[in-house]
């Protein structure tokens, strides 16, 4: 009965957010224990990257909750739009990461990857238990 975390208002989208933002920390900790400052800076940096495109899809989840009146051709503009952001979002900070700060590759690449499973939790936590 009183078992678990009250999910009353928290989307599948925010339940990933919140996954990923508790996974930054120890995901470059564990990174600068196993391959240095370097490694845990780059793997910090993948998880923070998947954060920030997690986050503009709840922002844009938010904005489409607060307008029911919206029917399916404007809710339908607005996932595409929120998919191209997402990606532009994505190609701009990794550029950011490789090009600008000199971050490992493999590291970064493998932070962003690890903070995507994020989204198999969510899928797979069931939202009502017996």
């Amino acid at each position: 009965m009183f078992t678990g975390f009250r999910r009353i208002g928290i989307s599948g989208t925010q339940r990933v957010a919140l996954a990923q933002a508790g996974l930054a920390p120890i995901a470059a900790l564990t990174g600068w224990i196993f391959a240095g400052i370097g490694a845990g800076v780059a793997v910090l940096y993948g998880v923070l990257v998947a954060l920030a495109v997690s986050a503009v899809l709840v922002w844009r989840e938010r904005q489409s909750m607060q307008h029911p009146e919206w029917d399916q051709h404007r809710l339908f503009k607005l996932f595409v739009r929120a998919g191209i952001e997402r990606l532009v979002l994505l190609v701009a900070l990794l550029i950011v990461g490789l090009g600008v700060l000199k971050l490992a590759p493999l590291p970064m690449l493998l932070g962003l990857v690890l903070a995507q499973f994020a989204w198999l939790a969510a899928a797979t936590t069931s939202r009502y238990k017996k």
